[in-house]
């Protein structure tokens, strides 16, 4: 994203772009179809206004998966944050849900952007796991073993959740969370205590 502001203005404009590929995706079904010609035509701005706002396709894919997300975890997550163990199991199922709910408009020709949007959404794991276990951690705990948690459980999540979203029919996903569950809460328990 090349503007950075708190300008209405701004957020309109972005929140339009936003609002015109959601309206194509349901139209299209997929997302390598999609142009920034498309996008801008939809959302009635030029290219440039597009490319004020976002380097290129693929920074604006980024920040859409972001936000989408962002918005699924504030609506379902209670306050957006994390405050135990039950917390995570919700964050967990989000997560399953969310890559199961996105699957559909993932075509073959849409592979190029799964690391993409892979890599945003563990990047907003990892900053929600952090924050929380920054604030949970035993006080003897570093910095570094609390983001080394945080980066592990953050991939470990993701990981798990990604690879059932490819087989849901071979098991549902509260059984896969909770065994995801146990895991990664041995893998928090030294830093938690």
């Amino acid at each position: 994203m090349l503007t950075q502001t708190t300008d209405p203005r701004v957020k309109r404009t972005r929140q339009l772009l936003m609002q015109a590929f959601m309206e194509l995706l349901e139209k299209k079904r997929n997302v390598s179809s999609i142009t920034v010609q498309d996008i801008t035509a939809h959302a009635t701005v030029n290219r440039s206004t597009f490319y004020a706002h976002f380097e290129d396709k693929f920074a604006f894919l980024e920040s859409w998966m972001r936000e989408k997300f962002q918005e699924k975890l504030k609506d379902e997550l209670p306050n957006g944050a994390l405050s135990d163990m039950g917390s995570l199991r919700s964050l967990i199922l989000i997560v399953f849900d969310f890559l199961y709910c996105t699957r559909p408009y993932m075509t073959l020709s849409d592979r190029q952007y799964e690391p993409l949007f892979q890599v945003a959404m563990q990047k907003e794991l990892y900053n929600l796991l952090l924050t929380w276990l920054s604030e949970q951690s035993e006080p003897s705990v570093s910095r570094e073993s609390v983001e080394t948690a945080a980066l592990i459980a953050s991939w470990g999540i993701f990981g798990a959740a990604v690879e059932w979203s490819r087989h849901p029919q071979l098991k549902s996903a509260e059984d896969m969370a909770r065994e995801v569950l146990v895991v990664v809460a041995a893998g928090l328990a030294p830093v938690i205590g």
